[in-house]
């Protein structure tokens, strides 16, 4: 009889208590503008978060919590994604990644390039083309790079695709040759190996050296290995200018022949005569897409992209590599044809702007225009562009002015877009202040919710976050981040859209922007009140390998 008494005593107890009771949060964040990446109407509520997790997110938590952040109305979404980061060595540097987590940006993704796989020679060619930022390189795979990362210390979270540039350069070397079929096996074989360490797909820049050289054939053997373990196919397609439909296609091809989802990386239309091939590239996309082929792709905020100036050299003088192009520009007779057929964006020098060089001698030239410079020093525009890169030994950093604003802005309302920075997080101190910069490192984020979504109107601003959190996240096969829902990653930001702005110009590029007041990286604040905390809670993001 008294069993039986505590046993109903029990059950009236449980029958009568609260969630309250039940609940508790580690922090939990009250009076925001709940926009929970999904892209539907925000709405007033509270998001509670439990360790590295979302434990809650509705109209009011149950329970209690040990801290309480008050969002004053202003946004909460998930942390922003940068679908196109070059933050390898920077964030090895300094791990804080200052220029992007004070946009909000949570997931840094390392496309293109990649430091792995790496031979000995390898590793020291990339140490020895180190500027400014100088990191020694210890591993030779995609996992030695996280344990690396992770192991350094950083507050963003970061994800990386193989680069087929680098597996290319592994196997066959710099120079223009095909691989034999023996030769192709050990490539693929090198894609799986950095599947299984978790790279997102298999990514390339198929207008420099080596990636220039390999045809839609070898492209599609190590796209299908990455789509055998849930990956994907990235590109810097072949060309962004005359033949820019033509390199859409390719990508189609490589999508329907690797039978894998294909992103294509800064959408764009290089030169004025090449603009109005912005519809017809709408066109590739959407007929790919009801074709049943998943493809997408991301852009940068600003009409101006950012390159080497060796870039803008005849293929057959880069052949070998960037050390094999300056000793090949050293000769007389292959310069003058170099400089003959040297190719400047939109035909006119006041078209590249100089952001950085490794000499001292040089760095006065960053921030200026190739037509200022070359009047500097006397010489032709090509002969200039040809002194400085032999001069620095290295692919001299530029600014390219070619692209509409009107295209632009039309880019960010399709719905298939995300975006990337096509940059690394720096830091705007030390070093990093000897050399200029694009502004897309430190405001591409802020200025697609300044300028297009609250100048603009471009697009409202729950499908903003949308495109910055769970379309990439949806592109990568990250189902636990980029949302706010219970159980996922507790990537969380809070940012008054009345505000948020960016401040970087071409003219001063090391401004942070303004507007994003908290960040949380996996449950942990990095940013308070406007400024990092120090904080480096970040975490390598892996793919689910084969």
């Amino acid at each position: 009889m008294k069993r039986l008494g505590l046993t109903i005593m029990a059950a009236l107890l449980a029958a009568t208590a609260t969630p309250a009771a039940a609940q508790s949060y580690d922090l939990l964040i009250r009076n925001g503008l709940i926009h929970d990446g999904a892209g539907g109407t925000p709405y007033l509520g509270e998001v509670g978060i439990k360790g590295d997790r979302i434990a809650y997110v509705g109209a009011k938590a149950p329970g209690r919590a040990k801290t309480t952040v008050d969002a004053g109305g202003k946004a909460v979404a998930p942390g922003f994604i940068n679908m196109l980061s070059h933050s390898r060595e920077t964030l090895l540097n300094d791990g804080r990644g200052m220029s992007g987590i004070l946009q909000g940006v949570t997931l840094e993704v390392n496309s293109e390039s990649s430091l792995a796989p790496l031979t000995d020679r390898m590793r020291q060619i990339r140490e020895s083309r180190q500027g400014d930022i100088k990191v020694p390189i210890t591993w030779s795979t995609l996992g030695g790079y996280f344990d690396a990362l992770e192991k350094s210390g950083i507050s963003p979270n970061v994800a990386s695709f193989i680069a087929a540039g680098s597996i290319r350069e592994y196997v066959l070397g710099t120079n223009d040759v095909d691989p034999t079929p023996e030769q192709l096996n050990r490539m693929r074989a090198l894609v799986r190996d950095a599947m299984n360490d978790g790279a997102m797909g298999v990514a390339t820049m198929l207008i420099y050296i080596p990636e220039m050289y390999a045809d839609t054939s070898e492209l599609v053997a190590l796209a299908t290995e990455a789509g055998k373990c849930g990956g994907l196919y990235a590109a810097h397609i072949r060309d962004e200018q005359d033949h820019f439909l033509g390199a859409l296609e390719e990508t189609v091809a490589i999508a329907r022949q690797a039978k894998v989802p294909v992103h294509v990386h800064h959408l764009k239309q290089s030169n004025p005569e090449n603009w109005y091939k912005l519809d017809p590239a709408i066109a590739v996309f959407e007929g790919a897409q009801k074709e049943g082929l998943r493809m997408t792709a991301d852009m940068y905020t600003y009409p101006a992209s950012g390159t080497g100036a060796n870039s803008m050299l005849p293929a057959w003088v880069q052949e070998g590599g960037l050390e094999a192009t300056i000793e090949r520009l050293k000769d007389p007779a292959a310069r003058a044809r170099a400089a003959a057929e040297l190719e400047l964006p939109g035909g006119d020098p006041k078209n590249v702007l100089f952001s950085g060089f490794k000499t001292e001698k040089l760095k006065p030239y960053a921030g200026k225009r190739l037509d200022e410079v070359a009047k500097a020093r006397g010489t032709s525009p090509a002969d200039t562009v040809i002194d400085l890169i032999v001069e620095d030994g290295s692919r001299v950093n530029t600014i390219f002015f070619r692209m509409s604003e009107d295209n632009v802005r039309r880019q960010t309302t399709l719905p298939w877009m995300t975006f990337g920075a096509d940059a690394g997080v720096v830091a705007a101190e030390g070093v990093v202040l000897k050399s200029s910069n694009h502004p897309r490192a430190y405001g591409n984020f802020a200025r697609l919710l300044a300028k297009y979504v609250r100048e603009e109107k471009t697009i409202p601003l729950q499908e903003a976050v949308r495109k910055l959190t769970t379309a990439p996240a949806a592109i990568l096969g990250l189902k636990d981040r980029g949302a706010l829902k219970p159980g996922a990653y507790a990537d969380v930001v809070i940012f008054d859209p009345a505000t948020v702005q960016d401040h970087a110009t071409f003219a001063q590029p090391h401004q942070y922007s303004t507007g994003v007041s908290e960040v949380w990286v996996n449950g942990v604040q990095v940013v308070k009140a406007g400024a990092h905390t120090g904080a480096k809670p970040g975490r390598a993001v892996r793919g689910r390998g084969c």
